[in-house]
């Protein structure tokens, strides 16, 4: 992955590159792993979570490999740039950071499990990086569908502060802010399912290895 080692703040709408009205680019149509579509029309009745976490290759495979996960795509969020390509975002001038959205079924896994999953797969507490992935758009975020998420959210983040705090780490930098001002753009067809297609390639998730005291899955029924 690109390592950006310039960039250590935010830009403003104002410095953001602007972007442009339609995609650069093609996404394709299925899950390369699950089969479903990247990009709908979801099932009814399932749910969208979006979570930053570092680079989008290992932390989209996390998720794809949750029981329960229908479909899994990776993007760009929380930026300024309308549908940016992989080099603006590098250059630590759109504001977004890499995302992975994650389309669930309720019924299956947890809003709970996912943010436990979520938390356990990083360091939080890193600000603009994750190991040795430095910049803006490796920041930890959460940007959530419901106030239902954005509840659970918040809670999980104080509980994992504590236990956090008590094994020595910092404060947790995570934004957690609502998806609905915050569009998510599909990144290019090759980052999608990376290590899927290139199983020895790079992954940089690593967690602290403090367990997150949040989250069950729920268990088939008879």
């Amino acid at each position: 992955m690109f390592v950006n080692r310039h960039k250590n703040q935010l830009v403003t709408k104002d410095e953001a590159l602007s972007g442009r009205p339609v995609p650069a680019f093609s996404v394709p149509e299925r899950h390369t792993v699950l089969g479903h579509p990247l990009e709908g029309p979801y099932p009814e009745g399932l749910e969208i979570a979006d979570f930053g976490l570092g680079c989008f290759w290992g932390a989209e495979r996390i998720f794809w490999q949750t029981p329960g996960v229908w479909t899994t795509l990776v993007g760009y969020q929380g930026g300024h740039t309308t549908h940016p390509t992989y080099e603006e975002v590098c250059t630590g001038q759109t504001g977004h950071t890499e995302a992975v959205r994650v389309v669930y079924d309720p019924s299956l896994v947890s809003y709970d499990e996912l943010l436990k999953r979520f938390w356990e797969a990083h360091d939080p507490t890193q600000g603009f990086r994750q190991g040795n992935d430095i910049g803006t758009q490796y920041r930890s975020a959460i940007y959530t569908h419901t106030p239902a998420q954005g509840t659970a959210a918040d809670a999980s983040r104080a509980s994992y502060q504590r236990v956090l705090t008590s094994s020595g780490y910092g404060d947790i930098t995570t934004e957690i802010l609502p998806a609905a001002n915050r569009p998510f753009y599909p990144a290019e067809g090759y980052h999608q399912q990376y290590l899927e297609k290139n199983p020895g390639g790079y992954c940089g998730i690593g967690g602290t290895g403090v367990s997150c005291p949040v989250g069950v899955a729920k268990a088939d029924t008879p």
